[in-house]
């Protein structure tokens, strides 16, 4: 089991280090070399659209690998998504700049993002289920939670290698140093797969196999037999997300262009990274004795009252103002991104689960972290350099995940080798 788990982590943790560190460079980098024929506000904006193909392609992604997950193993697809992920992150940090080869550059740049996000699309539901499917009946939050780790824990690796970067002196930063955390994904994978391969395959998959209907599609059974649960996982899933893309994205580019020193918000963030692994670790124990419900409501209820205070020290400009935002909104999300990976899990029967809680997880990952730094810049110039639009909207999304939390039935005691 420890070799399950942490073959779970540290493959989540390669994915989400590739994935999100394309989410700092967009704040930090990509607005400078790849946009560089618009005003700050506009290119910040445009970078941020980039950022959000990725998103966008992060539910196809699900569905894809999800299919072959549920037809010929969750440990086969997982293999195949990571080397995606290498391939694609590395050629990312071989990519021309538009001062290079011009309009073609973030052309390509959006067409390895799209890749990205397939790649990513098809590795949280297979690193969870490898996890939750092994695990004992009482700890499967707690199991689950491991690929859920990897996310705040490849985000403060990524942001770490980014930070030593940054210190250097900025025309060389822009040169070649944001380059090379991008090659390192090459390493990074290498060890992945090693730890990977050497996994098995999941008990109930395995008794799957033995009764399984091929003819089933389990995208069309997902949407014809369990709408309802698609949907509210997604609702409640977006809440995770929109804090992601409002603190650790957006919050970034807007603090350093109010002032704040560029590696002292990124150690910042770094750091809140911290603090979300072990409040994910905290809420998966909890959720495994209270249940999913409980504690993700409170992480809901929490955040929403938390949305203006977090925006308010976002707006200081200082590296201070920017930590203690972080900190407080990613711990925040960790709360409610514990229990998570076990809520979609339990959403759908084995047949179909890779499929469905991977369109869950991703779609709510495209609607909350994927267009909300985008909307964010938006939301901000339409208000004249004003927080009060974005704070409204964060409120209202945490109020439809509180009711679609409420909605779902409580999964800590179900049976999952039972579930039709």
């Amino acid at each position: 089991m420890r070799r399950i788990l942490a073959s779970s982590f540290t493959g989540s943790l390669i994915e989400y280090y590739d994935f999100l560190l394309y989410a700092t460079a967009a704040a930090i980098v990509f607005n400078q070399i790849f946009f560089t024929d618009m005003g700050p506000g506009f290119a910040a904006f445009a970078s941020f659209g980039t950022l959000a193909a990725g998103y966008v392609a992060r539910p196809l992604g699900g569905a894809v690998f999800g299919h072959f997950g549920d037809r010929v193993g969750r440990k086969n697809v997982l293999v195949v998504s990571m080397l995606t992920m290498g391939v694609a992150t590395c050629m990312i940090g071989l990519l021309p700049t538009t001062a290079d080869i011009g309009v073609i550059a973030p052309v390509l740049l959006v067409l390895l993002r799209v890749v990205q996000g397939l790649a990513v699309g098809g590795e949280w539901g297979g690193a969870m289920l490898i996890a939750l499917e092994h695990a004992p009946e009482k700890k499967r939050g707690f199991a689950a939670s491991f690929a859920n780790m990897g996310a705040p824990a490849g985000a403060a690796l990524a942001t770490l290698v980014v930070s030593v970067f940054t210190l250097l002196p900025g025309d060389q930063f822009l040169s070649w140093g944001w380059r090379v955390p991008f090659l390192l994904s090459a390493v990074l994978v290498t060890v992945g797969l090693v730890i990977r391969l050497k996994v098995a395959e999941t008990p109930l998959f395995q008794e799957l196999q033995a009764t399984a209907d091929a003819k089933k599609i389990p995208l069309v059974e997902v949407l014809t037999k369990n709408p309802k649960n698609l949907f509210l996982g997604i609702i409640a899933g977006t809440s995770v997300y929109s804090i992601a893309g409002i603190v650790t994205v957006w919050a970034v580019s807007y603090a350093v262009d109010s002032g704040a020193d560029k590696t002292g918000v990124l150690n910042a963030k770094a750091a809140a990274a911290v603090v979300m692994v072990l409040t994910v670790i905290l809420s998966a124990r909890l959720s495994d004795r209270f249940g999913r419900r409980p504690v993700m409501l409170a992480g809901v209820v929490g955040a929403a009252a938390c949305a203006f205070p977090i925006l308010w020290l976002v707006e200081s400009g200082t590296v201070w103002g920017f930590t203690a935002a972080v900190v407080l909104g990613q711990g925040l999300q960790g709360v409610i991104f514990g229990p998570f990976g076990a809520f979609t899990a339990e959403l759908f029967p084995t047949r179909m689960r890779y499929t469905g809680a991977s369109l869950a997880y991703q779609s709510a990952s495209t609607f909350g972290a994927g267009f909300t730094p985008a909307i964010a810049s938006g939301l901000v110039l339409a208000a004249g350099g004003g927080l009060t639009l974005l704070g409204g909207l964060w409120i209202l999304a945490f109020a439809a995940a509180a009711a679609a939390i409420l909605l779902t039935r409580e999964g800590r005691t179900r049976d999952l080798a039972s579930m039709r």
